[in-house]
Formats: C-alpha cells, structure tokens, sequence
C-alpha cells in the first residue's frame, strides 16, 4: 500500500454523487449512484446487563450509595446487540431504512445514545463512521470475490480523523502526556504553561499527524461533503483482522507509548476494476455497499453479518424511519 499523491482515480465517485447537497436527501450525497444493488450493513450496538435487577438509570445511579455503586459494577454484563435485537426489546421494527433514534423509542429531547428497553437492559447506540476490524473482515471476504482485481484497489480516508494528518495549531489532538520525577523537568513544564510570552502550548506551529508530513501537504481526493487521503489498496488485505498492522497509516506513535496497534478502516474501499464500493460515511451508523446483485445477496445471507438490501436513492437521514415513527 502506498499513498497516491494521483487523485484523479478517484474522479469517478465524485461524478456519481449528488453535489447539490443544499437538496440532497438520499444516501447518494456519499454513495455512488449506478450500481445493479445496494446493501446497508447495520454497525453492531451494545448492551449492558446486570444478573438480579434492572440497569439503572442515570439518577438512580446518582443516589445510590457507594456500596451498592461498588457491587453493581462488578456485575455489568456488556455484549454485542443487533439491530434486531434492540427493536425486539423495545417493541419496535426492524426494517432496511430503520434509524436508531425510532427504534429505541427515543422520545423529544431524549438521550437516544443510552436507552433502557422494558427489560431492564441498556442499549447504546453503535458507532458512527467505525467498524470493528473484524466487521470489515467479515465484509471484505465477500468483496473480494466479486471483483476481478482483488489484489488492486484504492482505499480512501477522511483527513479529519483526530490526529490523521498533520496541522497547523497549538497543540497536537494527540499528544501523549509524560510524567517525570525529575524537578528540573517540572520546573520548565511550570514555567511554560504560565509564560505568555514563551509558551509552546500557544504558538501555533506545525503538529505532525500519524501519516508523513509530505501525505499531510499532498492533494486530497475532494468529494462533495468530505476531503478524503487516498491510499492504493489490495481489497484482499481487508479481509484478514489484522489488516490494522499493515496499513501505512498505522498509529506507530501510539503503539511507542503503550497503545495497542490501531489504525482508522478506509472511509471508502473499491477494486481497480470499480465492481462495487464499500462507504462508511462518518455521519451514518452503517456501512454502504453498492455493487452486484450477487454481491449484495451474499452480504444480506451472512450471518456474521446484519446485513439488508436497500434500493437505490434510499434516504439514510436521521427522520427516514417511517414505520417507527
């Protein structure tokens, strides 16, 4: 894998995207238009459990005393949910366009990040823009065998991950804090806060990003709502899970300072021979692909995957759950 300072590859998506997002109301602000099939693959949720009583709520758990705070979360339980586990919970349907916020029965103003079902369990919301590797894993195993270029491809990311790319602030979005015994050291880390005038926590100046500084200046493959850094990539290394310790934008500064190895999955995958896409669009709490029929049949009949066709111009905005309304 290497970066492509080239993005004129990637033309190809922007002409399929609706660039009028003043009116745009389906998916396709950042899903290509013009493939045979689409499936949306549901980002898993999560659930917290306890044995003998139901999950608190955020003011029960404000007045409960310490011991029984103590106890309870020594016996949380937190697992995986469904999206067809959540809707079951709470009475609602599981459907191809359901949003999140209606399925949990999220009422005005509420919390619909953490709600608890009739059963006592709490439900939180899956992630928006982010998959598990073994998620993308799972997905990939089957792109690669709709394509005939599975070792050729391009994988995009959004340049605004926290800390991607380098810029010009104060401080870096992911600084690593040091401790020390040493006075001396203390001494100047003292000074420097309280100094105005000789303060590096104020002058704005070049923070390097977890990517080189020549990829952090190069061009971006720009899109009609995101600005994306393109990167040539084997569809087929996405299907192994550790996919994460080969990638060239690989969090190699973290990994120094005890983290274990993490790198970003690609906002947008495709095979050189442009047989499907995979979209994970930040905004959207499910991953896109649009490709074959043969394609989208296979992702929706896995059952590693909650997986369910959508048709073309499917509209993915968060008031689009019609049934669950």
């Amino acid at each position: 894998m290497e970066w492509i300072s080239d993005v004129s590859v990637g033309d190809w998506l922007r002409e399929r995207l609706n660039k009028d997002l003043a009116e745009n109301n389906t998916m396709h602000s950042v899903v290509p238009s013009g493939f045979e099939a689409y499936a949306r693959v549901f980002h898993p949720a999560q659930v917290r459990s306890l044995p003998d009583r139901a999950v608190p709520t955020m003011d029960e758990w404000n007045r409960m005393p310490d011991a029984e705070h103590a106890r309870l979360s020594e016996l949380f339980v937190d697992t995986p949910a469904s999206w067809a586990e959540t809707a079951d919970a709470f009475g609602t349907t599981m459907h191809a366009l359901a949003q999140w916020q209606r399925l949990v029965k999220t009422p005005p103003d509420g919390d619909w990040r953490t709600r608890i079902a009739p059963d006592g369990r709490e439900f939180t919301s899956p992630f928006e823009g982010e998959i598990p590797p073994t998620l993308l894993a799972a997905i990939a195993r089957h792109l690669i065998v709709h394509t005939s270029t599975p070792d050729a491809g391009f994988a995009a990311i959004w340049e605004g991950w926290g800390g991607f790319v380098g810029h010009f602030g104060e401080t870096s979005s992911r600084a690593f804090l040091e401790f020390t015994d040493d006075p001396a050291h203390a001494q100047v880390l003292q000074q420097s806060f309280h100094d105005r005038f000789n303060n590096p926590f104020r002058k704005a100046k070049w923070q390097p990003g977890i990517v080189s500084d020549e990829i952090s200046q190069g061009q971006r493959l720009s899109l009609p709502s995101r600005d994306h850094v393109l990167f040539s990539a084997a569809p087929a290394v996405f299907a192994d899970p550790d996919w994460v310790l080969g990638v060239p934008w690989r969090d190699r500064p973290a990994e120094e300072h005890g983290f274990a190895p993490e790198a970003q999955h690609p906002s947008i995958l495709w095979p050189a021979d442009r047989a499907w896409v995979m979209v994970s669009e930040i905004d959207y709490d499910s991953t896109i692909v649009a490709g074959s029929a043969a394609l989208i049949q296979a992702l929706c009949a896995d059952a590693a995957l909650e997986a369910l066709p959508i048709p073309e111009g499917a509209s993915l905005h968060w008031d689009a759950d019609t049934i669950n309304r």
